[in-house]
């Protein structure tokens, strides 16, 4: 395990102490809140508030300039932190550490202009407005970026974009202000450069919500998975982000620390199963025994416990390659916990179901809503099979294949 510094336990235990006492013992009243037609909860805005006046605020951008608010950890010292706040499914709303709005505003850190900072950098730093970002399609395999069809043309002083995206997280929710939309700008260019990343105010006209998305039957309130469709939107040339033609470069920017992050809050959740499977096999008793005595049982609990720490290290390790050497030489490490991760969450989810029995299909116990999240997980922000064909291929190239002969000639 790598050894986080002082710095980063010090500000891990006040967080963990902050969740325990703060925002743990409020989960039921913000599912009540919800329940009651709160798109974004009371208690959760207050929380964020008492988050904010301690300075525990924004933890997971490292490049937060001196005037921003926020702790800059780095990648490796947010770690901890993010398990914690994987715990509960609204718990990084509480702190500003939630998606999409971190990697949103990673990508406006690194590419927008002063005047697109102000306009919509600030107040996302701020907690005042959301944001969404608007890449995959419902027609196109969308991990191909080739593929999408969204069009961004030039006419005039503006540009017009005209498309369908789904699976924009929270461009429905009431407080989203912002979509960052990926479409093609030039479809004679090289295919790394036919796609322009555009900054589209929610409520532009031309912007209409289809739909929030069910997934695996379950249609979130506060969390939206949205469909929405550009018809004729015109927006400002200066609402192009970045250098036109360089969409696809500055969206595998984001991708990176997004996936690291997801990664993080997963082994935080898988945590909480292993801790309720355990608990559930202290308290059940089938044909005289209690349940932890079966060896199923004994095996689900360790198998769960082995694959998470590997799960760790392997995080922890992506966590220092992307602040020691950047985003694009951790691509391999990136694909890697994304596989692993994904398919442990699967697991332990799956364990914590058949533990539970019925009562594990229900939403009794957060076993059945883990396991829907951690399936969609291996196909949100890139699908297994891309990422195995990633890591395939860098690992190719990281080979040295020289003294192979002498190995096999000894034979």
């Amino acid at each position: 395990m790598f050894e986080l510094p002082g710095k980063a336990l010090a500000i891990q235990a006040q967080v963990e102490q902050f969740f325990t006492q703060q925002v743990l013992p409020m989960n039921a009243q913000w599912h009540e809140q919800v329940r009651a037609g709160h798109v974004q909860p009371p208690i959760e805005a207050a929380l964020r508030e008492q988050a904010k006046a301690l300075g525990l605020w924004n933890m997971a951008l490292p490049r937060l300039a001196d005037h921003e608010p926020g702790l800059r950890l780095t990648n490796l010292e947010f770690t901890g932190v993010a398990e914690v706040l994987g715990r509960l499914e609204w718990a990084s709303k509480v702190f500003n550490c939630h998606a999409p709005d971190v990697p949103n505003m990673e990508l406006l850190q690194l590419f927008a202009t002063p005047a697109q900072k102000a306009q919509w950098l600030n107040p996302l730093l701020a907690g005042d407005i959301g944001s969404a970002f608007a890449m995959t399609e419902p027609d196109v395999a969308s991990s191909d970026p080739v593929n999408l069809q969204t069009r961004i043309e030039k006419d005039g002083e503006f540009y017009v974009v005209n498309g369908r995206k789904w699976f924009a997280s929270n461009a429905g929710h009431a407080a989203c202000e912002l979509i960052i939309a990926l479409g093609v700008s030039d479809p004679s260019a090289p295919k790394s450069q036919r796609q322009s990343l555009v900054l589209i105010p929610r409520h532009a006209p031309g912007v209409d919500i289809v739909r929030n998305l069910p997934v695996f039957d379950h249609t979130s309130i506060t969390n939206t998975h949205t469909e929405l469709t550009f018809t004729n939107v015109r927006i400002p040339a200066d609402h192009v982000l970045g250098e036109l033609g360089a969409g696809f470069a500055m969206g595998q920017a984001r991708l990176g620390p997004a996936r690291l992050h997801h990664c993080m809050r997963a082994i935080g959740e898988c945590e909480v199963l292993i801790s309720l499977m355990v608990k559930r096999s202290q308290e059940r008793t089938t044909f005289g025994k209690r349940i932890d005595e079966y060896g199923a049982t004994q095996a689900a609990i360790s198998l769960s416990r082995i694959e998470l720490d590997q799960c760790r290290l392997l995080v922890q390790q992506a966590a220092h390659r992307l602040d020691t050497v950047g985003n694009k030489a951790a691509r391999k490490q990136i694909s890697m916990i994304k596989v692993a991760v994904a398919r442990m969450y699967q697991d332990v989810a799956d364990r914590a179901v058949q533990l539970y029995g019925a009562k594990g299909v229900t939403g009794d116990t957060p076993a059945a809503r883990a396991f829907s999240r951690a399936r969609a997980f291996r196909i949100y922000d890139g699908p297994d099979e891309v990422h195995l064909q990633t890591i395939a291929r860098l690992e190719a190239s990281d080979q040295d294949l020289t003294n192979l002969a002498h190995y096999l000639a000894q034979g």
